[in-house]
């Protein structure tokens, strides 16, 4: 197959699709690499280090797209990327559509079949998308932290204070893997941290793991209010795969914390689980209602581009080379998880929670805008 790797266009997103590693072993099994110049630089990744793997360096990007059978990416297509699609190609990347109607319509315009990592199942798991909520859990912290500082406008408490002084109040909504991290690195780092989730088995689990180092709370509405009054930073990391986050954390709870509070939505790329969250960048990652801080980065693992880059490599590898040797269908059939994955085909959603989501926003209708994956496997 010949698979094309673009540069990454997002702001600030330095991520690439692949490491050299992975061009080599798809090369190894007889695949073609288109690699944009410059790709993997802020990888630290060279043009040379994959040419070294068999990879052929392509200047115009327009040549990686026309020629590209399948196109691996991080970050959904925006701007020009999005008249860039195809039907018959296949985009295999972290595509968020329930957070994004222009990019949901350009991939149904485009007909493309569209493959998103952060559907992809493996029993209850998410195995493509776990890497990147590691790294945007245990960043979560790290980015509340700073903006607790007052010299970036917080309260100014630390985070484990010192003897004689209260610790950062952290509450962490939803305990699945990037809660978990987010927890686990605010509790290191010495705050009381409370953990609100509405799976009780999973908080058990969370207290067998973690021991008393993390507080745990059933989710409901008054669980939540009451934490977050008192919280100096509340992490956002709920997640309902591919449908759009419920907003969980409203204006109203925000509005009885204390001046200076700090909130971090992990799960902005899918709409955020608080009310008043819109999408920032690294270039500039908050802003502020009233007196609290918002940070709502959309692209939070791209900050940390070597390691996350590896880490997603890790994860996706087998599965594009599954993709690549078999083709899209047979691959799909054979395995019922990475069937989860496909978002989009031929012009209609195949995903029900994106179907939910953009119901409404592109005024589309089940018997001709959505259709089932078993359904189109079993005509294709």
């Amino acid at each position: 197959m010949l698979i094309g790797v673009p540069k990454e266009i997002m702001n600030n997103e330095n991520r690439v699709g692949l490491t050299q590693g992975g061009v080599h072993e798809l090369v190894k099994a007889g695949h073609t690499l288109l690699v944009q110049a410059g790709a993997g630089v802020g990888s630290g990744i060279s043009d040379e280090d994959y040419r070294s793997v068999g990879a052929e360096i392509v200047d115009d990007v327009a040549q990686v797209w026309e020629r590209a059978e399948m196109i691996l990416k991080v970050k959904e297509p925006i701007g020009e990327e999005l008249a860039r699609m195809r039907q018959g190609q296949i985009l295999f990347a972290y595509l968020h559509l329930a957070a994004s109607a222009e990019c949901t319509k350009a991939i149904l315009d485009s007909k493309v079949t569209a493959l998103a990592y952060e559907t992809v199942t493996r029993g209850r798991a998410l195995p493509l998308l776990a890497p990147m909520s590691q790294v945007a859990g245990r960043l979560a912290p790290v980015a509340g932290a700073y903006h607790l500082t007052q010299a970036q406008g917080g309260s100014g408490v630390l985070m484990g204070g010192v003897p004689g002084t209260r610790r950062a109040n952290v509450v962490v909504i939803g305990g699945g893997v990037a809660g978990e991290a987010a927890g686990v690195i605010a509790a290191g780092m010495g705050a009381s941290v409370k953990v609100i989730d509405l799976n009780l088995e999973r908080l058990s689990e969370l207290e067998q793991v973690h021991g008393s180092s993390l507080d745990t709370l059933a989710s409901n509405a008054m669980n939540i209010a009451e934490a977050v009054a008192e919280a100096d930073l509340v992490i956002g990391s709920v997640l309902i795969p591919g449908a759009a986050a419920p907003k969980l954390v409203t204006a109203e709870m925000v509005e009885r914390m204390r001046p200076g509070s700090v909130l971090v939505d992990i799960a902005i790329d899918q709409g955020g689980c608080f009310e008043n969250s819109r999408p920032t960048s690294h270039e500039n990652p908050t802003y502020k209602v009233g007196d609290k801080i918002y940070y709502c980065v959309s692209n939070m693992p791209g900050g940390v581009p070597q390691t996350s880059t590896a880490a997603l490599t890790n994860a996706t590898l087998p599965y594009i080379q599954r993709v690549a040797s078999q083709g899209w269908a047979k691959a799909l059939a054979a395995d019922e998880g990475l069937a989860a994955g496909l978002n989009a085909y031929n012009g209609q959603l195949t995903h029900h929670g994106v179907f939910e989501a953009m119901v409404e926003s592109l005024q589309l209708e089940k018997n001709r805008d959505f259709r089932a994956v078993k359904d189109i496997l079993a005509n294709v």
